[in-house]
């Protein structure tokens, strides 16, 4: 047996550095970079740079990160145009390491800026400006290939492509499990979703009939779980790459998600055979096929130390997606729970609720609306995560007027309803939340829920709350 798992691990790692073209890797690398320069200017354009940093009187902080804090004067704006150069630089192959390295340094601060902006698109830019700063996405029609010919090479290990895939099969694959889940297989929230797209081009006067909705609902999931298989056997392949294009462009179409749908299908192109790109240039210009030849490490203590590194950083995204189902609570409810483990668009929010500040030594109770204190942008993300809430808390204790040396106490009554349930209370409201610690782990006050889904079309939110926020997460 052990002599078998050594000869399979051999087999691996000698597959893991065979050459394979380095076209595709190339496609990836500029449309990465180019995709990315147009997210930044953006923030520009739509000057969320302020509405999202700057104006804000709290930003909200991932546990261990409170350090971040946004630059002074103009460095934000001067951080963003760097990351727009630093980007271009990227899709250009020019001092490639080091503007991918700047690059992820610059977004990760952005990123961990404030917790409440959380998307799981930008936690993805985050992992693939990660992996190229390691992978030879440079070796050919790059600006550094062409000031050094030591650097120039047509191919690259095959670890280097099968590390990408890897990294968005995960995201595929744990979409689709995230879909399994009671609401979905009843058609929620896309049938919220789909009533209020009805001007989808040529198929939107459709969207109000059930056989629509569970056909988008299930093709969804089918989808999810199935299309890495599809794109990896070669004769679905081209096929399954145009169902999965289609696919983003109707989620660009129906949900607000940003560069996402662009990035996933420059993605899932990397599943195509590695030499597509140059067989899409021959059909204009013929050229000569490049000679394959190795590129991985020479050495066996290299190539078993990539080896290794490979596997252990797909084996570690693979886990971490696990974390919600191994926590109590449930995914429904939790919503903390929803970061870094892929679960995109499975439920709509209406949230209705106000933080109580009592000064012990008057005795005395102030109700606070949370617009008072947080910009509209905020607004529509805070109260569905249970860490946040905790955060306006300690906010509310550390910045009210107090008469005494007494700290003050912050309760909660926030009243949430989940893909159109009836209202129920999430936080306990006897609980005092500015005496709370944060932690990793999902918080005791957090309330159980016991609604059912409502009956199809029936929306019991608008009912109670009428004009209560509402966030499809």
């Amino acid at each position: 047996m052990l002599k078998r798992t050594e000869r399979f691990l051999a087999q691996a790692r000698s597959g893991a550095f065979a050459p394979v073209d380095i076209a595709s890797i190339v496609f990836f690398r500029v449309t990465f970079g180019l995709l990315m320069a147009w997210h930044v200017w953006s923030f520009f354009t739509e000057h969320r740079l302020a509405g999202y940093f700057l104006e804000p009187r709290l930003l909200f902080k991932y546990y261990g990160f409170a350090w971040v804090h946004p630059w002074p004067g103009d460095g934000l704006y001067i951080l963003k145009i760097a990351m727009a150069i630093f980007a271009l630089f990227i899709a250009a192959g020019f001092i490639y390491r080091a503007s991918v390295a700047l690059f992820l340094l610059s977004y990760l601060y952005f990123f961990l800026l404030d917790e409440a902006r959380y998307q799981n698109h930008e936690y993805l830019i985050c992992l693939f400006s990660f992996l190229l700063i390691f992978i030879p996405a440079h070796r050919a029609f790059s600006v550094d290939a062409i000031i050094s010919r030591k650097l120039r090479a047509p191919t690259v290990p095959a670890w280097a492509l099968w590390l990408l895939r890897g990294q968005m099969s995960v995201v595929y694959l744990y979409g689709g499990i995230a879909k399994i889940s009671p609401d979905w297989l009843r058609g929620e929230p896309m049938r919220w979703v789909m009533a209020h797209h009805l001007d989808f081009p040529i198929i939107g006067r459709f969207f109000t009939q059930e056989w629509a909705v569970y056909t988008m609902n299930y093709g969804a999931l089918l989808l999810d779980l199935f299309i890495v298989p599809f794109l990896l056997w070669r004769r679905t392949r081209v096929g399954a790459f145009c169902v999965a294009a289609l696919f983003h462009l109707m989620n660009g179409r129906l949900f607000s998600i940003d560069v996402f749908p662009w990035l996933a299908i420059t993605t899932t192109t990397l599943f195509l055979s590695p030499d597509w790109p140059r067989r899409f240039v021959s059909i204009f210009h013929r050229a000569p096929a490049p000679a394959v030849e190795s590129t991985g490490p020479t050495s066996q203590r290299k190539q078993k130390t990539v080896f290794a590194l490979v596997v252990i950083y797909l084996a570690i995204q693979f886990l971490i997606p696990l974390h919600p189902f191994l926590l109590s609570g449930g995914t429904q409810w939790a919503f903390m729970q929803h970061r870094f483990c892929w679960r995109m668009m499975l439920q709509k929010q209406s949230i209705h609720g106000y933080f109580y500040v009592t000064d012990p030594t008057i005795d005395s109770t102030n109700r606070v609306a949370p617009e008072d204190f947080l910009t509209p942008l905020q607004m529509v993300r805070i109260y569905w995560q249970p860490d946040t809430i905790l955060q306006c808390a300690h906010y509310l204790a550390r910045t009210m007027p107090r008469m005494g040396s007494k700290p003050l106490s912050v309760e909660a009554r926030i009243f949430v309803s989940v893909n159109g349930r009836r209202p129920e209370l999430f936080v306990n409201p006897n609980v005092d939340l500015a005496a709370e610690s944060r932690s990793p782990l999902p918080p005791r006050w957090v309330l159980p829920t016991h609604e059912p889904l409502p009956p199809p079309g029936k929306d019991f939110s608008e009912d109670v709350f009428g004009t209560a926020i509402q966030s499809n997460h």
